[in-house]
């Protein structure tokens, strides 16, 4: 194993086969975390930015180490600093405003912003996140952070002529904080566009956007993509060309029914697919998992297949979500041992068969 990709393989693993297993991001927050925003956005409480500050670095901490106890190889802290996956970055942004919430789904609400002048870098958004992140962990660290289609798309754009262009404004901001996270030592970095399934005519901004958050960053550093929801045969195989090294894709949901798609042509990056339903409050047993697995290796071959969620768990019960976590490394560490015994013929995409010593 080469490139980006090998620095996350831990020393003492104890297969020669790998399926790295990571996280989208979000995960459920313990309720004590949940009480102490409310708190904190009560005015009539006493409860000020040092009680909220200790709340946010006890959750981070927390869920840091239960994704590690859960054995996942690369790990976040389920975005306990976070909110939601635009209004946290639109706070951040100079340029932005609120002007109050509306209904998107069922009976979820967003706060959705609006672009009221030019957008500008102004405070990091992310760094001593990944900081406090990095230092509690034992384990490599993942740093999602929402793309800047998706930051355009999901917004009211009162100032630029087109919301293409808003998105290119953005992308420069989004390599800037990039730029920042890889000075502190992040190097693995997911960029979450889940606006792109749903617009796939809009996959060449996208393409854009990209190599403009890449520019300058080093090649040590792991770039991934997260998509989810949509038709994925409207963006592929052209998302190929996109300047990252793996993407990460929802799949578990549909029941795999897309999962065609990326065998048509050639998968020539890596493949992060999600093994686990995040939108069902059940936990799948290992064996279920190892099948999802298998999936999988029909597209790409071991050393280029990631084992994920689907999608952020953070709407789910904490207990399930560990439950699914748990589950799924168990699958993986599986998967290999049978891999490396020879009992899996793989068929990557395209049809070249790879015996399990490749």
């Amino acid at each position: 194993m080469t490139g980006p990709r090998a620095q996350f393989r831990p020393e003492d693993h104890p297969n020669d086969h790998f399926l790295l297993t990571t996280v989208v991001g979000s995960y459920p927050k313990p309720k004590w975390h949940d009480r102490a925003r409310e708190l904190f956005e009560d005015e009539t409480a006493d409860f000020g930015e040092d009680e909220w500050a200790e709340s946010k670095d006890d959750a981070s901490r927390l869920i840091t180490h239960e994704h590690e106890r859960c054995g996942i190889d690369v790990v976040c802290d389920g975005e306990m600093r976070r909110n939601e996956m635009v209004e946290y970055f639109a706070h951040r942004i100079d340029g932005y405003e609120f002007n109050g919430r509306v209904k998107v789904w069922g009976h979820n609400y967003f706060d959705k912003p609006s672009v009221a002048s030019e957008v500008e870098y102004g405070e990091q958004w992310l760094v001593e996140e990944f900081e406090f992140t990095d230092e509690v962990a034992e384990r490599p660290v993942k740093v999602p952070i929402t793309g800047p289609y998706t930051l355009a798309n999901w917004s009211f754009n009162e100032v630029y002529d087109s919301e293409e262009q808003l998105a290119y404004e953005l992308a420069d901001l989004v390599n800037e904080e990039i730029e920042a996270l890889v000075e502190a030592g992040a190097r693995y970095i997911q960029i979450d566009e889940p606006a792109l399934a749903t617009t796939p005519d809009d996959h060449a901004i996208v393409g854009e956007c990209l190599e403009r958050i890449v520019d300058d960053i080093p090649d040590d550093v792991r770039l991934g993509l997260h998509v989810c929801y949509g038709d994925y045969s409207r963006i592929y195989p052209e998302i190929l060309d996109y300047p990252v090294h793996e993407y990460d894709l929802e799949l578990a949901n549909g029941n795999y029914e897309q999962l065609d798609v990326f065998k048509d042509h050639e998968f020539t990056k890596d493949f992060a697919m999600g093994v686990l339903d995040a939108h069902t409050a059940e936990v799948e047993s290992v064996e279920e998992i190892k099948e999802n697995i298998l999936k999988g290796l029909e597209v790409v071959p071991p050393e280029r297949l990631t084992i994920s969620p689907d999608c952020g768990v953070k709407l789910l019960p904490r207990e399930i979500a560990r439950g699914k976590m748990e589950n799924m490394v168990t699958a993986a560490r599986e998967v290999e041992q049978e891999l490396d015994a020879g009992e899996i013929a793989v068929v990557a995409s395209g049809g070249a068969e790879a015996s399990a010593d490749d």
